[in-house]
């Protein structure tokens, strides 16, 4: 008598559309690795990293498909068009599924899967897809998921385990009326693929034992399965699957397309027919360095899935290449960016929370201009890992330099890498007597265009690079007496006096005052500074001079930086405290802060580790806006930095998945009135955000009339721009019309006049 188990059944499909975004955000993804391919639609459909990107067959062209239009933007492992019903399914590692309808158009997220308490969270997921007869069977680390793609909902899930329990699916497939299913740990399983009784683990029954199968598939009336040590056996009825062949290289991928069989290997691609008869293959591609993870075959041409390279599709009987890669940086998880009009730089560097660099980030570098993206691999940078911070010089944006927390310096001029300064060329030290290992870390320009850095592990630890290039150490001795051994200088600041500030981080944040060589120091405790923690890692400056730190416990603001060197005076940093439902509440309370950057209105967006991105008001009182990667397209609530171009207000996000951009609306105040305008103008029927003028110098007074001269509106710019909700001071919406925007300087010296077209 046959047991009885309790089976998951994924009858009713939780699932809902997501939110598309391009109308205010911007995603700058890269797409160079290749997890997935697949085809349908006149299209080849690709998975990156965390984004999709298609080629079209007939016009060549390249559309991508990420966080922006809807996409979760976590870590993609696998994808499947089906042309039966024209979705591109999407499967992540943490279990959940997005389904593109429609053209790209609609995104329907299942997250039945990932949703689910019986399993855990390390099991969900998705390896493969596979359609048969209207039903996407789904391989997970779990078992099997069967999907319906018509009624697009959950039917079965089967645990075909010895007794029920829970394994690794690697891939299913059908040949006539058998179901195989290979797993990496649990050999390969059978069944009718009718049977109704699919969730009953006993009617499986296990065709080879043994682990580590990377999948099985059906080719005309062949069976294959692949082992992850390269070994193909073929299926032989009773004699279960029995070696055929080995490939010499790690396989990566297995599948077929039409009716050939592709195998992938790290360096290599192929194609068998039924019999499993060598068709094509590729083994050096000129001009590529490839390393394989997926392979596909259709119309007697490879797609050859690279981890650098993007894809390139290769005819038979050839190994010339055509790369077929999006526009993006070299990476997806930036560390550092900075921003001036026009153009952004983005490093890949990387150190943990007690800075410490190693194991070594070795990538390279990128910047966008004028709508494209320049990438400097590695050895273009000088070989130079773990950059950790990018400074584009205020005086000339010409001129960048980046830290590294390794390497020393690395100056770029006219957009390329000329040099890096380090223990060979330079007076730095280095901690390493037989090498080079000079950590660099914290990088901002004072007002007479010197640049100054942190080193850590060295006495004299503050750095002031000037123009000329000569590197002038300051002691620090005096307030970290062990400087030279032990701890690390982060993130640096100046302050409208030209004091510097840097935090140190076992001792809180260090300022430095160039004119008089003297040092302070606070740290956690009233009375010594009062911070939230020792170990900082944000400093910004506001427009009011108040000093605003961010620490890996919460968020200080230092109001009294003038009287920081000041015998007696009180330089204890104050919380900021809000209420929350009448109960006084510590902002940012124990959140690790990653970045404070002070946009035109003197507004602060400070990024965490883990819960995305505030924007608040001038005083903090007020949080404007809040981002996560629920209710936006950030890829990741863990947010390493943040750039604002003071000149269109658009804000950068660089995540540990991603770089993302917002078009903000909060711009630098202008010298004159010369270049005011609005957008949108017109304001069309349907319209319900706020109207942006921009262009104002700080402090303007903008009066808004209607054409007969009634004040419907007023405000004073904060920075270079003020918004305007199309509203009569808040009480209703203003009617059809022109309407005068009355423009006046703080000093009244100068006027200006623009019009806005209302469509109701």
């Amino acid at each position: 008598m046959k047991r009885l188990v309790v089976i998951l059944s994924l009858i009713l499909s939780v699932s809902g559309f997501a939110q598309n975004f391009e109308n205010e955000w911007t995603g700058y993804f890269s797409y160079v690795s290749v997890k997935d391919i697949s085809q349908g639609n006149d299209k080849v459909y690709v998975g990156a990293e965390n984004a999709i990107f298609s080629y079209d067959l007939s016009t060549q062209e390249i559309e991508t498909l990420s966080s922006v239009n809807g996409l979760s933007g976590e870590s993609i492992s696998a994808i499947y068009y089906s042309d039966n019903f024209n979705l591109l399914v999407i499967g992540y590692e943490n279990g959940l599924i997005d389904i593109v309808l429609d053209g790209d158009e609609d995104i329907l997220k299942v997250v039945d899967i990932l949703d689910k308490p019986t399993i855990p969270p390390n099991k969900k997921r998705i390896n493969h897809f596979n359609e048969y007869n209207g039903s996407l069977y789904i391989a997970t680390d779990f078992g099997i998921s069967v999907y319906d793609l018509e009624r697009l909902e959950f039917g079965d899930t089967y645990f075909i385990g010895n007794l029920g329990t829970q394994i690794n699916i690697s891939q299913t497939t059908v040949s006539g009326d058998l179901i195989f299913a290979s797993s990496a740990e649990g050999g390969i399983r059978r069944a009718l693929v009718n049977n109704t009784n699919l969730i009953d683990y006993e009617e499986w029954t296990l065709t080879n034992d043994g682990a580590n199968w990377l999948g099985v598939q059906a080719l005309g009336d062949g069976v294959y399965a692949m082992r992850v040590d390269g070994r193909v056996s073929e299926f032989i009825g009773n004699a279960g699957f029995v070696p055929l062949t080995d490939f010499n290289e790690q396989v990566v991928d297995f599948g077929v397309q039409g009716d050939l069989l592709t195998v992938t290997t790290v360096g290599s691609i192929e194609a068998f027919s039924e019999g499993f008869v060598l068709e094509a293959t590729v083994q050096n591609i000129p001009g590529f360095d490839v390393v394989g993870q997926a392979g596909y075959t259709h119309n007697n041409t490879f797609y050859y899935g690279t981890e650098e390279n993007g894809l390139l599709a290769i005819p038979f009987g050839t190994n010339q290449a055509q790369q077929i890669l999006p526009d993006g940086p070299i990476d997806n998880r930036p560390f550092s960016i900075d921003v001036s009009p026009g153009q952004i730089w983005v490093a890949f560097g990387e150190v943990d929370v007690d800075f410490n660099p190693f194991p070594p980030t070795n990538k390279g570098i990128s910047h966008f201009k004028e709508g494209s993206w320049t990438n400097f691999e590695f050895e273009e940078i000088f070989e130079t890992n773990d950059i950790v911070n990018v400074a584009i010089d205020p005086n000339d944006a010409s001129r960048v330099f980046m830290t590294s927390h390794n390497k020393g310096l690395l100056q770029i001029v006219d957009e390329q890498p000329i040099r890096r300064y380090d223990n060979t060329n330079s007076n730095l030290n280095s901690i390493d007597p037989n090498g080079t290992d000079v950590r660099l870390y914290g990088a901002d320009y004072d007002r007479n265009g010197n640049l100054w850095i942190t080193q850590s592990r060295e006495a004299e630890g503050l750095i002031q690079v000037t123009p000329s290039l000569a590197f002038q150490k300051n002691d620090i001795t005096d307030i970290i007496p062990n400087a030279a051994n032990s701890g690390a200088l982060g993130e640096l600041r100046i302050s409208r006096e030209g004091y510097v500030f840097f935090g140190y981080n076992q001792g809180g944040v260090v300022g430095f005052d160039p004119s008089s060589g003297q040092l302070n120091v606070i740290t956690e405790g009233v009375g010594t500074g009062n911070l939230a923690d020792n170990n900082i890692r944000a400093l910004e400056f506001d427009s009011q001079n108040r000093l605003w730190i961010g620490s890996i416990k919460g968020l200080r603001v230092l109001f009294n930086v003038g009287g920081f060197f000041e015998d007696g005076a009180d330089v204890d940093s104050q919380p900021i405290i809000i209420l929350e439902d009448g109960v006084p509440q510590e902002l940012l309370f124990q959140l690790s802060v990653t970045d404070i950057e002070v946009d035109g209105s003197n507004n602060k967006w400070i990024s965490t580790a883990t819960s995305g991105v505030f924007y608040l008001s001038s005083n903090g009182q007020e949080t404007l806006l809040r981002f996560t990667k629920d209710n936006s397209p950030l890829p990741s609530n863990n947010v390493q930095d943040i750039a604002i171009d003071p000149f269109t207000g658009v804000v950068y996000f660089a995540t540990i998945n991603g770089l993302v951009a917002y078009n903000g609306s909060s711009t630098a105040p202008r010298e004159n009135l010369e270049d005011v305008y609005s957008y949108p103008n017109p304001v069309r029927p349907g319209f319900t955000g706020n109207v942006t003028i921009d262009g104002l110098t700080a402090k303007a007074n903008v009066k808004i009339t209607d054409i007969e001269g009634n004040l419907v509106f007023e405000e004073t710019s904060q920075g270079g721009s003020v918004l305007w909700d199309t509203m009569a001071f808040g009480r209703y919406k203003v009617a059809s019309g022109v309407y005068l925007v009355l423009i006046t300087t703080e000093d009244a010296l100068e006027t200006k006049v623009h019009k806005i077209m209302i469509i109701r």
